[in-house]
């Protein structure tokens, strides 16, 4: 897979990123992510992420508005990413799909 360069890309960011590969397990994600974001932030993601693991099993936007509280706007702009956008969806979703 060729390199992917973001139109975000900084130092702070590769900082941020490289602290976040370094945890071990998910208890160590939980403290770090707890005290680097809001509540509201972490929901927001978990709501994203879970928008697009229904997503990409086929689920309808009206399911999905009704299991995570979705707002449409949030499910089209995942569904967006996902067929658009920068491919990190695609990259993890196909990845926790493999079997170990």
């Amino acid at each position: 897979m060729e390199p992917y360069v973001s139109r975000l890309e900084s130092e702070e960011l590769d900082d941020v990123f490289a602290a976040i590969l370094s945890l071990n397990d998910v208890s160590e994600c939980y403290r770090f992510f707890e005290d680097m974001c809001t509540i509201n932030e972490l929901q927001a993601m978990a709501q994203r992420w879970q928008v697009a693991r229904q997503l990409d099993a086929g689920v309808t936007y009206q399911e999905i508005s009704h299991l995570y509280n979705a707002s449409t706007a949030t499910i089209s702009r995942v569904n967006r990413c996902l067929e658009y956008g920068a491919g990190g969806y695609r990259l993890v979703l196909d990845r926790m799909k493999k079997p170990e």
